[in-house]
């Protein structure tokens, strides 16, 4: 049908060639050949309309502007009589773009750039701008240094005037950076600058960082880097002469050669201010960092321009001006600058808006603002709205712009954009981690409650250590100056010999009401004030510091040690045979006998033979919180440090004090990597009738979050094991095996500890009595009063991933112990404060914020493990919410 209508339009054209010739008046207009586009489209680009006297000029731009609307192959112009008849061939459409082979550069990129260029299905096709977008992207790839990647297009056609574009990308491979050439360089070493730059020679880490791979738009930013250095340290007259990128005929090495012109080191003789100063030239001084008498440096004329910008935000003039004018004078080798102020017109905010908020209710969002309505404009103030509303941990996302208002010059809107994201969760979770096993339990916890950004929780939980169940409520607004209100209950039941500690549990319910005032920014004091109910099991085999020992056994529950035999009970029989050797029998304290007969020492008494195993306590917490960090998780910036004292106060049955402080802080450390530190210190003592710390408030340490590569809970002190007198339960008297004479009165043994070995023998005088007393396990882990942690960590990002907002990989070191101030003679492992004694650990770890849960790991060796230690190498922690 193409071909036709062009042989039609040109036997049109010659037959009527003389008559378009001549002027005439267009009665009619025909247009021929459109399929896609309207003909209203065709008349609103044509200049000649009916009724316009036309000549062969006229005709010939009417022609041109169809042509170069990009919307037709051919144009033609032909007359009937005065009907002028415009033949048209529409361009082919473009159905659809498919793009194979590429990996360095995404999909979505690449069609973005195509649609940039006006190549974008639904678009007319331009093969020129094809042809050119295909040299561009071969030029990318280049850049990249892919010199042999090739681009390959092909225009497949479709019914009805449409096309479809096919790209086939072969990316090839980067070629790598043989050898640096650095020319000029007298005053600093050639590694030294080799080692600023991101690009380098291939080496044995080279494989993981890609380092050895050219890129032009690397090797700019390293050429800007070495400018930036030099110009930081005098060197003001320095300069980049040129650059030689060659390539070998393999197409995969690079050779690159850079000229230097170092010149001379400069020094400041004089700084001024100048321009309208509308603070005070004393005040604007401060934020000057450019001093007479030091070398020149560029970097601190850029600072000084941006601290004094936003000296002038911060009073409302939020589009000053400031520029550094260094004046060089070669001649004795010095630099002399100026800062120029302009400050504009002092600015006010009319409105503060928020949008994005479809949740979280609009005046949660504006109690966080520091900047006022009506108010002159700070760009601090501002600023900090947006961070306190990311620290919210409402929303994804948060920006903030500033727009003039229309027809003012003084005033401005600033607007805040958020994007919500879940606030909280509602569901089951299960999880597993070493020292505390499976994991089950059932939440709701929502720190945006409707919308009003009170927090809300309720939890059950159901581990292999420990049952409980709690709810929780917070205000974080109880007034309007921040001061936070909230209030707790709980349920717990604890079994810690499930988690590497002495053999007890516990039970405890309570509750607490808390209080939060705001001091600054960045610093808080918390204070709460708590009520607890706690109760001690302990077995027969309990460590001596919750009871002491030795002691005898009961024999049977609720039978106050009066096990009957044969008609006689064991108290019967026991008293029967101190009769026959000592003459008398303490009946109503049989179950101390030994004690009262002194048979052994007397033991020290246990803190459940001091205080009983039942604690009514009420808790008086106060607390502050300073913190600088980025993030509320993973922070790479700032500091963070808290500290925190508890006192069990007088009517409470056991009265006790414990603190607590916690510091981190983060490092920069070049470009990639980070430096934290942190530390922990803890301290516990008991005061009025309580002698020591209770037992259930000791310090543990080890495992995560503590000194990796041992056992969670296992370092520190050992408990005293417990010593108990366990005659064997016989009927009748046992021959005494020395001398058996039947006349021989012998004291029954009774055994009834589990597990206990059997002892033969008599137990009538003391040295046999030693005989039946039974000695526990020494290795139960009792914590102490005294904690002090500590460790460094070097962060560093992973190969070959791009996102590592979720991921975090270090490699530590970690130094902590337990130490107790009241050691006992027989608790193993049991020292006072001494550096000597703490443990150290050196390793690796990784941790993910995964679809399924946090994921953490580490693979950690201890290098000074003490006898009662027990290290573990590999550790892990797994969850999942679902």
């Amino acid at each position: 049908m193409k071909h036709v209508l062009r042989i039609f339009a040109l036997a049109v054209f010659l037959v009527s060639q003389v008559a378009v010739a001549d002027t005439f008046v267009v009665e009619d207009i025909r247009l021929e050949g459109l399929q896609r586009i309207s003909a209203g489209t065709v008349f609103s680009i044509m200049p000649v309309k009916i009724g316009d006297q036309v000549d062969e000029a006229a005709l010939r731009n009417s022609s041109r502007a169809l042509f170069a609307s990009g919307n037709f192959d051919d144009v033609q112009v032909a007359r009937d009589g005065n009907v002028l008849i415009m033949l048209l061939s529409e361009r082919p459409s473009i159905s659809e773009i498919n793009i194979e082979g590429n990996k360095a550069i995404e999909t979505e990129a690449l069609l973005q750039g195509l649609k940039g260029a006006g190549l974008a299905e639904g678009q007319v096709l331009k093969r020129a701008t094809l042809e050119g977008m295909r040299q561009e992207l071969q030029r990318q790839y280049v850049s990249q240094g892919r010199y042999d990647a090739e681009i390959e297009t092909e225009v497949v056609e479709q019914p009805r005037n449409r096309v479809a574009i096919s790209i086939a990308v072969s990316e090839g491979d980067v070629a790598k950076i043989k050898h640096i050439n650095i020319v000029g360089s007298e005053v600093f070493k050639e590694k030294d600058l080799r080692d600023l730059m991101e690009i380098g020679t291939s080496g044995w880490l080279t494989w993981m960082t890609g380092r050895d791979k050219y890129s032009k738009e690397k090797l700019e930013g390293d050429l800007e880097t070495i400018e930036s250095f030099y110009l930081n340290q005098g060197y003001a007259r320095f300069e980049v002469e040129s650059t030689q990128v060659s390539i070998n005929p393999e197409r995969d090495a690079v050779f690159i050669t850079i000229n230097l012109n170092e010149g001379d080191e400069y020094i400041i003789t004089d700084v001024e201010l100048s321009g309208d100063l509308v603070i005070a030239e004393e005040e604007l001084r401060r934020f000057v960092i450019v001093q007479q008498g030091e070398r020149f440096s560029q970097g601190r004329i850029t600072g000084t321009e941006e601290f004094i910008t936003r000296r002038l935000g911060d009073d409302g003039y939020s589009f000053a001006k400031v520029s550094g004018r260094p004046t060089i004078n070669n001649e004795d080798k010095t630099v002399s600058v100026k800062f120029f102020v302009d400050p504009g017109k002092r600015t006010y905010v009319d409105r503060v808006e928020f949008v994005g908020n479809t949740r979280t209710k609009d005046e949660v969002l504006r109690r966080e603002m520091r900047q006022m309505e009506g108010a002159p404009a700070s760009n601090a103030r501002i600023e900090q709205g947006r961070i306190r509303l990311d620290r919210l941990g409402f929303f994804r996302e948060v920006g903030v712009e500033n727009t003039p208002v229309a027809g003012t010059d003084d005033q401005l809107n600033v607007k805040y954009t958020v994007e919500e994201q879940p606030s909280g969760s509602i569901g089951a979770s299960v999880g597993y981690a070493q020292g505390t096993g499976l994991v089950l339990g059932g939440n709701l916890q929502q720190n945006n409650f409707w919308g009003t950004g009170k927090k809300v929780g309720v939890g059950i939980n159901i581990s292999e250590y420990q049952r409980s169940a709690n709810f929780s409520y917070v205000n974080p607004y109880y007034t309007e100056d921040g001061v936070s209100r909230g209030f707790s209950v709980f349920w717990r039941d604890t079994d810690y010999d499930k988690i590497n500690i002495a053999r007890y549990s516990t039970n405890s319910f309570g509750g607490a009401m808390n209080f939060g005032y705001p001091l600054s920014e960045t610093q808080r004091l918390g204070f709460s004030l708590g009520y607890t109910n706690l109760s001690v099991k302990y077995g027969d085999s309990a460590v001596q510091e919750i009871i002491g020992s030795p002691r005898a056994l009961q024999a049977a529950p609720g039978s106050d040690f009066s096990v009957e035999i044969d008609g006689v009970t064991y108290l019967d029989r026991y008293c029967q045979v101190l009769r026959e050797q000592d003459g008398y029998c303490d009946e109503a304290n049989a179950q101390d006998g030994l004690y009262d007969l002194d048979l052994l020492s007397i033991p020290e008494d246990g803190f459940v033979d001091i205080h009983g195993d039942k604690y009514n306590n009420f808790a008086l917490t106060g607390s502050w919180v300073q913190s600088t960090l980025n993030r509320g998780q993973m922070a790479t910036r700032g500091s963070s440090q808290s500290f925190a004292l508890q006192l069990a106060f007088p009517g409470s049955d056991v009265q006790h004090y414990k603190f607590t402080y916690n510091a981190q802080k983060y490092f920069a450390l070049g470009r990639l990597f980070t430096i934290r530190v942190r530390g922990e210190l803890g301290y516990g003592d008991g005061y009025g009738d309580t002698t020591e710390l209770p037992f259930y408030e000791n310090f543990y340490s080890g495992g995560f979050g503590s000194v990796r590569g041992f056992k969670a809970n296992t370092l520190g002190p050992r408990a005293t094991p417990a010593q108990v007198y366990a005659p064997t339960l016989v009927v009748g008297l046992v021959p005494d095996p020395e001398d058996p004479t039947p006349d021989e009165p012998t004291l029954p043994l009774v055994d009834g500890i589990v597990g206990s070995t059997y002892v033969e023998g008599v137990c009538i005088d003391r040295t046999d009595v030693a005989r039946c007393v039974q000695t526990t396990a020494n290795n139960e882990r009792f914590g102490g009063n005294v904690l002090i942690e500590g460790g460094v960590e070097l962060i560093f990002p992973l190969p070959f991933i791009k996102d590592q907002r979720s991921l975090r990989s270090t490699l530590f070191i970690d130094a902590g112990n337990v130490f107790s101030t009241d050691c006992r003679e027989g608790s193993a492992g049991c020292f006072d404060v001494d550096a000597g004694e703490l443990r150290y650990s050196i390793g690796i770890g990784l941790t993910w914020i995964s679809g399924f849960g946090p994921l953490t790991f580490s693979l950690a060796k201890p290098f000074n493990e003490g006898p009662f230690d027990s290290p573990e190498v590999f550790q892990f922690s797994l969850g999942q919410v679902f």
